[in-house]
């Protein structure tokens, strides 16, 4: 990853000492438990709610031990409080009936679901099952800020991309902004992640339970999966996607096959690669070189906001290889959303998002 200076310098116009509150709807979930993780840990956020049906009086540490001295408990989300910041962890569906509830209550929501990342009611009639708020689609900013950090300053309604899609957008953005790839018809791309286990989240049911789970490597969503709507729209290409589900806790990894029209060299694509990243913050280019981890690996960057990038090419088949790593919990929710809320509000990207990550580290 980068120093991230020239990426903070266009957070500089906020106050990176000014304090926010934060509430967290969901807080029970995995994605809940690492939004309070880092808001608590945040210089610029003091949360002040987080809310859970399941769990309502009790401690925020009885259900997330690693955070047993964060002085909260949850409450109801039918009595929200006021805040800065509101963080909506909740399934599919949720947020969408509850959007109004949520923006009376904060000036900024973000949300983690996938219920304000596409642009148009009709592709949620094709891909999802409708939306109850379609007036909101013009106003959400879809939260990868890599590829969309102009349009978040000032949001107040933020979309946190999904975390199969942010794996796959940046594996291959690189070659869409080199022309590499254009979106044309003729261009070949397909796409096959593999993710861990927290990906289907605290109530991921028998699929995702460990007897089951363990050693396999399983397609899961061989077509069809609603992730490639994402990448389809902010790339603007027609890929091919599959998912797989893998024996890992967190963790998702992008190997997507290209088959460009024109030849392209190494040296096109270090070009690119290196154009598309060298001042992201969160972003590490991992192409071949020496050592175990020559491409890029979830176990790298478990715990992590950090993304790995890289690329192969096999010129005697014409095709290129790229290879993206994130780990789901945090660059594919929670980092991002935060990411993108510290966009928003014209505050340092980096803050409370600087944990290196560790080595040597078990399954993420």
């Amino acid at each position: 990853m980068s120093t991230g200076t020239d990426a903070d310098a266009a957070s500089a116009d906020g106050d990176a000492g000014e304090t926010l509150t934060a509430g967290v709807v969901g807080g029970t979930g995995f994605t809940g438990g690492e939004l309070l993780r880092l808001l608590a840990g945040h210089p610029n956020f003091e949360v002040a709610q987080a809310t859970s049906r399941s769990a309502a009086n009790k401690t925020v540490g009885s259900v997330h031990p690693n955070l047993r001295d964060l002085d909260l408990r949850f409450s109801s989300p039918e009595e929200l409080e006021s805040v800065d910041v509101l963080f909506a962890a909740t399934p599919h569906g949720v947020s969408m009936g509850q959007i109004d509830r949520f923006k009376e209550a904060a000036d900024t929501v973000v949300d983690l679901s996938a219920d304000f990342r596409l642009n148009t009611a009709e592709q949620y009639e094709e891909w999802y099952d409708g939306h109850d708020a379609p007036e909101y689609l013009d106003e959400a900013v879809y939260a990868l800020p890599e590829l969309t950090r102009e349009q978040l300053p000032g949001a107040d309604l933020i979309a946190s991309g999904g975390c199969n899609a942010t794996a796959s957008i940046l594996g291959l953005k690189p070659l869409v902004d080199a022309g590499i790839l254009s979106g044309t018809p003729a261009d070949d791309v397909v796409v096959d992640v593999k993710v861990g286990s927290s990906e289907g989240g605290a109530g991921g049911g028998e699929a995702s339970s460990h007897p089951e789970r363990s050693g396999v490597v399983r397609p899961y969503a061989p077509t069809g999966h609603r992730h490639e709507a994402e990448i389809e729209q902010f790339l603007g290409l027609d890929v091919s996607f599959t998912a797989h589900a893998v024996d890992m806790v967190r963790g998702a990894s992008a190997t997507s096959h290209v088959f460009p029209d024109e030849p392209v060299s190494t040296g096109d694509l270090w070009s690119a690669y290196r154009e598309a990243y060298e001042d992201e913050p969160f972003v590490e280019l991992v192409a071949g070189g020496g050592g175990v981890y020559r491409y890029p690996e979830p176990k790298a960057v478990a715990g992590t906001n950090g993304a790995e990038v890289g690329f192969e090419l096999d010129a005697s088949n014409k095709r290129i290889v790229t290879f993206s790593a994130i780990d789901n919990m945090m660059k594919g929710s929670a980092g991002q959303a935060v990411h993108g809320a510290n966009v928003a509000l014209g505050l340092p990207e980096t803050a409370g998002l600087e944990f290196q990550g560790l080595h040597p580290v078990g399954s993420p």
